[in-house]
């Protein structure tokens, strides 16, 4: 059986962009169906030829010689692949498994066992054909990917809508986006709105919202409305593009596993060849044997002695599970960081972006001197509707979403240090700080002070909200508390990751030491590390490792990078877009998903339990068949059946990966609230 027979899709640097643009090796495809095929051909060709000479000679409807005429054809269709991978790796100086069946073939004709050997070439044949066929399930869960592009695009230039191939867009073009067809390029939406399925790019299972403004990705599924995009990447530089390369790179990088096996092999091979040979001076020498008996009982140990399945265990799971994860929005830059995953101890978060949603709400609203929450929130939301600092647009947000109807504003003034002064209709409304009230001559009472200090105790940046009116009067009314939200799934994931074995989580931030223990507080975690430059978080993340096997670390993949690359497996969050992400990170979560952490790990953890299965079984038929060839039980049929069998089980148990993983239960959490705003 070929060792590592799964085909690696590859793309070419120095091919043309039209041609990358398709993200398919044609010749590289072509040749697998013809090899998957050939094999299947020849599988039944040696059958049938098998079959034909030992019947038609038991019929006595034709002699030995045009017997053993069939045996020969026989041989030729199920040998000639085998024989000719031999050749090739003889010739560069290795030893392949390929070479021990085909000797133990050759062998078992040079004795008269034609029908045996036949056998073993039909059935390691048929192996060979259904290797490539359920490897082929990962290559092809990949090559799906590439599939995702469409060949054109309508595209609208100088007023007028033409069709033309994706790779002739250029930067800046305007393509038009019907309902129902896939995205051909990345871009940013300039007209239109509509839902869009961004699955195969970041997992996500429910279809996005896109509307004035926000990026869409080539290869996603547009829903009902039509869209215009402004092309932002050229065909070969898309989002797409670059996930398809990670997979590929991945599927080319070996575990400690699987590399020890690979150096296994040759080595293993000629000491079969070699104890071959032994065995049977031993036979004929101190035991007795007919030469022609132990001559057939070496050729058997050849067979079963063969490490097909020990040598496929690895690849066929670990293949499989990187499909799995790109399915998922899970990219994993390599097999050894999906094996690293599944040993894991401590998990390191940044905050912002990451156990956060990276965007300032509001969170509180306040009413005082009887005033409601409405009316707070409405009066500073019109003051602010002009602003583009994040804090306003937090606030006028917050306004939008309670379906309140702003106020006309005008002269907005920015108070360096204090806040915000704006004229909303008849009145002067002041947003800010007690400095700005004080400048004004008003004095924030004790109670007021109280309430500001409270949220500031959870972590969160406070506004006062007053106003003066015609009579010159200033009037306090009410108090605005605003903080990154975290996400909702936060700590259902941290529970999550302490639940399958995580032993400590740490939160890393450069804010305030106030702020990350409010946010720690909310999502389970106890360590938290804060006031941090980007050296402060390398730093720290060389001291966890220290102390513990094995760090990760979640970040957003740009100023997490070099505690990213610091990490034993650097994981990147929402990286959907981005270079620094792809770039930096062993593991790429292409969604703002947290909730694929766990699953991630889950999956590594299958993956060594199935590898370990693979493993364990793979040994003890090997060792069932060894023992049973040494003591006379095992026939050379029965050794191929055990062999080949034992491998197919391997690859199938393997291809399981492909399905998914048991999912990770763990207690709901109840979601954190906008305070109310009163009446």
């Amino acid at each position: 059986m070929q060792s590592g027979s799964s085909r690696q899709l590859t793309l070419d640097p120095q091919d043309p962009p039209e041609i990358v643009d398709r993200h398919i090796e044609h010749d590289d495809e072509e040749e697998t169906l013809f090899e998957r095929y050939m094999l299947l051909g020849a599988t039944a060709l040696t059958g049938v030829a098998l079959l034909l000479g030992w019947s038609l000679a038991r019929l006595e409807i034709i002699g030995s010689n045009a017997e053993i005429a069939f045996y020969a054809l026989a041989y030729i269709a199920g040998g000639t692949y085998a024989a000719r991978e031999s050749v090739v790796a003889l010739w560069n100086r290795s030893v392949q498994i390929d070479l021990l069946m085909v000797s133990a073939a050759i062998g078992a004709a040079i004795i008269g066992h034609w029908v045996e050997g036949g056998i073993l070439l039909f059935l390691f044949s048929l192996g060979n054909a259904l290797e490539h066929y359920a490897l082929g399930r990962t290559t092809r869960a990949v090559r799906a990917l590439m599939e995702l592009s469409p060949d054109d695009a309508l595209v609208l230039r100088n007023g007028v809508e033409e069709r033309i191939p994706v790779g002739q867009l250029v930067i800046g073009d305007t393509v038009i986006v019907k309902p129902g067809e896939r995205v051909a390029a990345d871009g940013d939406v300039i007209a239109g709105n509509s839902a869009i399925d961004q699955a195969p790019i970041t997992g996500e299972s429910m279809p996005v919202d896109k509307v004035l403004g926000d990026p869409v990705f080539a290869g996603t599924i547009n829903g009902l409305g039509a869209l215009e995009v402004r092309v932002s990447r050229l065909a070969h530089e898309s989002t797409l593009a670059k996930i398809i390369k990670v997979v590929q790179e991945a599927q080319s990088h070996k575990s400690a596993t699987q590399r020890f096996t690979d150096r296994f092999e040759g080595t293993y091979a000629v000491g079969v060849i070699g104890g071959s040979a032994l065995y049977l001076a031993i036979l004929t020498l101190l035991f007795g044997f007919e030469f022609s008996d132990a001559f057939y009982r070496s050729m058997i140990l050849l067979v079963v002695a063969s490490p097909c399945a020990l040598v496929i265990s690895t690849p066929a799971s670990t293949l499989s599970a990187l499909a799995n994860g790109a399915r998922q929005g899970i990219l994993v830059k390599g097999a050894l960081h999906l094996e690293n995953l599944a040993t894991v101890k401590v998990v390191a978060f940044d905050k912002t972006g990451t156990l956060t949603v990276g965007k300032p709400s509001v969170t509180d609203v306040i009413p005082l001197g009887g005033a409601s929450g409405s009316e707070v929130l409405r009066l500073a939301a019109s003051a602010e509707r002009t602003s583009e600092h994040p804090l306003a647009q937090a606030v006028v947000n917050a306004a939008g979403g309670r379906g309140l109807e702003l106020r006309d504003s005008s002269d907005l003034q920015a108070l360096t240090g204090q806040g915000i002064r704006a004229q909303v209709e008849d009145e002067v409304v002041l947003i800010g700080n007690e400095k700005l009230f004080e400048t004004h001559g008003f004095q924030v009472d004790a109670a007021a002070h109280a309430s500001a200090d409270r949220l500031r105790e959870d972590g969160k940046t406070t506004m006062y909200v007053g106003s003066i009116n015609a009579s010159g009067d200033l009037n306090l009314l009410g108090i605005l508390g605003v903080a990154d939200s975290v996400r909702p799934v936060a700590r259902m994931v941290i529970d999550q990751l302490h639940d399958i074995g995580v032993v400590k989580t740490v939160l890393l931030t450069g804010d305030n030491e106030r702020a990350g223990q409010a946010i720690a507080h909310q999502v389970g975690i106890t360590d938290v590390r804060a006031g941090l430059m980007p050296e402060d978080k390398l730093r720290i993340i060389e001291e966890l490792r220290q102390e513990y096997d094995n760090v990760v670390m979640v970040g957003d993949g740009v100023n997490d990078a070099p505690a990213l690359a610091a990490a034993d497996i650097g994981i990147a969050m929402g990286a959907a877009g981005s270079d620094v992400a792809l770039e930096t990170a062993d593991v790429v979560l292409m969604a703002d998903d947290l909730t694929k952490l766990p699953y991630a790990i889950n999956l590594s953890r299958k993956t060594r339990q199935i590898i370990r299965q693979n493993l364990t079984f793979a040994l003890s038929v090997m060792s069932i068949l060894l023992v049973g060839t040494l003591v006379g039980v095992t026939t050379l049929p029965l050794g191929v059946i055990g062999h080949e069998g034992s491998t197919i089980i391997v690859v199938a148990n393997g291809l399981r990966l492909l399905r998914g993983v048991p999912a990770i239960t763990a207690a709901p959490m109840t979601v954190p609230r906008l305070a109310p705003a009163g009446n």
